[in-house]
């Protein structure tokens, strides 16, 4: 039987969901804020749930993490009266199935229900038909999840696949995951770092060249899209592919064929197509650095990951793993973790991800090399630095004036001007960025267009003063 779980006002839509749920014979329960939501999912993890878009305590936007860890991982939609494309888009990011306006009538109501249940039958008959291989990817947040069965679906298909995310969050790793677990699985995947294409051999590199092409040409060659026939083709950092380069390579993912340098036939390559960005394509495309109908071709499927500071509570798995990786390369018993240890690797913010995480904890494991345990001591100074001084005040104002304090004391702890200006900035600034969160709904494309910041500028303040979106 499905369960439902109705998270709403008691207006009429409310009512009228829970009727047409108990006449289709579902399991219905409700309740009215955040906090009943919660204690629901974790007493009785339901199926189905419809959760209104404005609660008296919060978001439903800010529990869906939550929501989806239960054992049941609920298939969530969202009500709402009014709303915004921003929030629309914040909401399906963060996984939910559906963001709709409330249903006016029960017929409404009545196809929704059931097209929600179609869903939840086939998609889990569906789960577990093929173990995926993770391929060295590790973590199981929900977070994690919802991307390795965004990789699944992937992997199902043969659609052009776009993978976006930060540097170092392992974008490579989930295209080698998308080939591996595929019907090419046992071809080849060739890998083009667009960033280091030279301009000059760009075209001979990508199509090949026939002998006597070009000086120093002496045979044929084929090029690495020929190379990726009948495999998967992963073009890494896509938006580095030159504006020029990009018309021709538009034609190729049409038609499959392109003619190498001083050819004179056109040569075929049947690949699948996954491409790779740190970069807004759809700013790139506005501004005009990146041809838009290129972009349409490339993301058929597109998988974004996350990066690391938004699902910390995979930091000790990854750690597990990629110590005892390394300590089998040393020839090393498997290292173990002092709590401080762990607690310095979950208290950082990994500006370089995943990547930098690994390089991390190689570091450390070279510099315990002859201990059983790693403690923080352990980790790179710099990493230490970084994290002992997040733990303190640098300013350490004291009230000035009555009391028995010393005069001199009190001076001592007067700031000079400067640092008082300075201060008092970083102050208003911080308060600055807090609001504008928050009046943003934490919509990042929101936020940039009230403070009309780049999203790097604003990223950059969000990270100097630790504030998490």
């Amino acid at each position: 039987m499905i369960r439902v779980l109705i998270i709403d006002g008691e207006g009429p839509a409310s009512e009228m969901l829970a009727g047409c749920a108990l006449h289709l014979g579902y399991d219905v329960s409700t309740g009215h804020t955040i906090s009943e939501c919660l204690k629901k999912v974790a007493s009785n993890p339901p199926d189905v749930i419809f959760i209104d878009a404005e609660l008296p305590d919060g978001s439903p936007l800010d529990i869906l993490d939550e929501i989806h860890a239960a054992p049941s991982s609920p298939t969530v939609i969202i009500l709402a009266d009014s709303g915004t494309a921003e929030s629309a888009e914040r909401a399906i990011r963060n996984g939910a199935w559906d963001y709709t306006r409330k249903p006016a009538s029960v017929k409404e109501m009545t196809a929704c229900l059931t097209r929600v249940a179609q869903y939840r039958r086939e998609h889990q008959s569906n789960e577990g038909t093929a173990e995926i291989k993770r391929n060295g990817i590790v973590g199981n947040s929900p977070t994690m999840r919802a991307a390795m069965d965004m990789v699944k679906r992937a992997a199902d298909s043969d659609l052009n696949v776009l993978i976006t995310g930060e540097t170092g969050t392992g974008k490579e790793l989930f295209a080698l995951s998308i080939h591996l677990n595929g019907r090419r699985s046992q071809d080849n995947f060739v890998v083009v770092d667009c960033t280091a294409l030279p301009e000059t051999l760009v075209e001979s590199i990508l199509f090949g060249h026939s002998k006597g092409a070009f000086t120093g040409a002496d045979k044929a060659q084929d090029g690495l899209i020929r190379q990726a026939h009948r495999g998967t083709l992963f073009l890494d950092e896509m938006g580095e592919l030159p504006l020029p380069l990009q018309k021709t390579f538009l034609r190729v993912l049409q038609e499959h064929r392109f003619r190498p340098v001083g050819g004179q036939k056109e040569v075929e390559s049947d690949f699948r197509l996954i491409s790779a960005t740190n970069k807004n394509l759809e700013q790139m495309v506005a501004e005009g650095k990146f041809r838009g109908d290129l972009l349409y071709r490339l993301g058929a499927m597109t998988i974004h990951l996350p990066p690391l500071r938004q699902h910390p509570e995979d930091i000790r798995d990854m750690a597990v793993f990629y110590v005892g990786k390394v300590c089998r390369r040393f020839g090393v018993a498997p290292k173990k973790f002092s709590d401080e240890f762990m607690k310095y690797l979950t208290r950082y913010d990994w500006p370089g991800n995943v990547r930098e995480l690994f390089h991390v904890l190689e570091h450390a494991c070279a510099a315990g090399f002859h201990e059983e345990t790693l403690f923080p001591v352990h980790l790179p100074q710099e990493l230490r630095i970084t994290i002992a001084r997040s733990l303190f005040d640098d300013d350490h104002r004291a009230p000035v004036g009555g009391g028995n304090g010393d005069r001199r004391s009190a001076a001592q702890q007067i700031l000079s001007l400067k640092r008082f200006r300075q201060t008092a900035y970083s102050d208003l600034e911080e308060m600055y960025l807090r609001n504008l969160l928050t009046s943003s709904a934490g919509s990042i494309k929101e936020a940039c267009a009230l403070s009309r910041l780049s999203r790097t500028r604003l990223y950059g303040l969000l990270k100097k003063y630790n504030i998490r979106h």
